[in-house]
């Protein structure tokens, strides 16, 4: 079996943190050929360059990015052990970085994400957002980001063996502002013939679910705008511009932020929410809280 140096992988982390050599010969006490030597070693055994050159300084690349953050894990619990032995309380910090699906509502989002802040004052809560899953794939396989929230599962045909941890679903509501929605109201869902309608963008799973739904219904909305941005699609509802379709599970926060009324809703139209992580059953205790209250408190 092949074990790691973790000498070499402290110097690794120090000259990472520090941002040269030179900075962290000074802080370890070393001579610069040694510390340059130990992470050399690192380099050979892990079959990798960690760092590349940028003016005087050193920078990682992006396998030094994920050795970096291994590092960091590794020596805080490091300094935890330490202090748990010796009786001390523990302050380590912990951190989950969220991959943020460009399709699914914000506002979904920040409801999951809140029982993340109840974990005490030593949780850090980082945001990538406004990506597609795909393009989170290769930044979860490399450990740049722990969870990926979204409203797909990550495809058959992804690169990566990941795990759709679903947290919940709902159905459709439609919302207009208070003049249209009294007009459709009655006689819906018939009276979305014809009418404008704020559509979702229209490589959307909604937007196919939606279209499917029309068709079943033998309505057509007049499509006035097609939005990929779910906040702007809002805004345009609020000033009466058409009707707008959204998940049922945002449906209080629709009439009292954005001052919408409900036109009429279907369970036919299910929307989903999934936590995308590397693991099958979730340990990571930031992940685990999203997936525990999504379940019981929001999609209950």
């Amino acid at each position: 079996m092949e074990w790691l140096n973790y000498h070499h992988l402290l110097y690794f982390w120090v000259v990472a943190k520090q941002g040269s050599i030179v900075a962290a010969s000074k802080e370890l006490r070393l001579a610069h050929p040694t510390i340059s030597g130990q992470i050399h070693r690192l380099e050979e055994v892990l079959g990798q360059k960690l760092f590349s050159k940028q003016g005087r300084n050193l920078v990682l690349t992006d396998e030094g990015r994920v050795v970096f953050r291994y590092a960091e894990e590794i020596f805080g619990l490091g300094r935890e052990l330490l202090e748990t032995v010796k009786g001390r309380p523990t302050n380590r910090l912990i951190r989950v970085v969220v991959g943020i699906s460009d399709t699914i509502a914000k506002s979904i989002v920040r409801r999951i994400l809140e029982p993340v802040f109840d974990l005490g004052e030593n949780i850090q809560v980082i945001c990538r957002n406004d990506r597609s899953v795909d393009a989170f794939m290769g930044d979860l396989a490399q450990g740049e980001v722990d969870v990926v929230l979204s409203d797909a599962p990550a495809g058959p045909g992804s690169p990566v063996r990941a795990f759709n941890h679903l947290l919940g679903e709902c159905g459709t509501t439609f919302f207009a502002a208070a003049p249209l929605a009294a007009r459709l109201r009655r006689r819906f869902p018939s009276t979305l013939d014809g009418i404008p309608f704020l559509a979702p963008g229209a490589e959307s799973v909604l937007r196919r679910a939606l279209n499917q739904w029309f068709d079943s219904n033998d309505v057509r909305p007049r499509i006035v705008s097609e939005l990929d941005d779910v906040a702007l699609a809002k805004i345009f509802a609020e000033s009466g511009l058409g009707v707008l379709a959204a998940p049922s599970v945002v449906e209080t926060e629709l009439r009292q932020r954005y001052r919408l009324h409900v036109v009429g809703r279907t369970e036919k139209i299910r929307h989903q929410f999934f936590a995308i992580s590397l693991e099958r059953r979730i340990k990571h205790p930031a992940v685990a809280a999203i997936c525990e209250e999504a379940r019981k408190s929001i999609f209950a």
